[in-house]
């Protein structure tokens, strides 16, 4: 009985190291990205490296990204701000290969390496877990003005362009 239990044992640590995978173990294929601005309330859109929109809302926020975009594709996206009487701005969040994922070396073998990282994303590290932007206040949102000057006012190189008005 004792003999059986330590074949059982010794297959069970055989099959963790054989079917698992060192970046899925250690890492993760979500990560969580925080997002805050100034203004603060600015409209937030993330959308993905096809150009489909993932998420919509307001500053502050946490969204959840997935790491991978497909078998050996990491992930790519794009951050985008915009709040009234600022510019737009659009801030890249792009992905790293994950240090631990050369950890398949060592304990997951050639299918962590070559099937279950890369399928789950696992291989793939987020670059930067914090957004904290600054919107730009927008000079094409100031409205045109009409001023009344007296002539005594006006520069002198803007006088050889005056009409005369009776």
């Amino acid at each position: 009985m004792n003999k059986m239990y330590l074949k059982m044992t010794a297959i069970m640590m055989a099959s963790v190291f054989l079917f698992s995978s060192c970046a899925s173990i250690v890492s993760k294929s979500t990560y969580p990205l925080s997002i805050n601005s100034s203004p603060s309330n600015a409209k937030v859109s993330i959308t993905d490296k096809k150009g489909k929109e993932i998420y919509l809302g307001n500053t502050p926020a946490t969204v959840k990204l997935k790491a991978g975009a497909g078998f050996f594709s990491k992930a790519e996206y794009q951050v985008k701000f915009s709040s009234p009487g600022y510019d737009d701005k659009i801030v890249p969040i792009t992905f790293k290969l994950d240090g631990w994922y050369f950890g398949n070396i060592l304990i997951g073998g050639l299918l962590g390496m070559l099937i279950i990282d890369p399928a789950t994303g696992a291989m793939w590290k987020i670059e930067t877990e914090f957004l904290n932007e600054t919107l730009s206040i927008s000079t094409a949102s100031i409205d045109p003005e009409m001023k009344i000057m007296n002539i005594n006012e006006v520069p002198e190189n803007w006088k050889t362009h005056l009409v005369r008005v009776n």
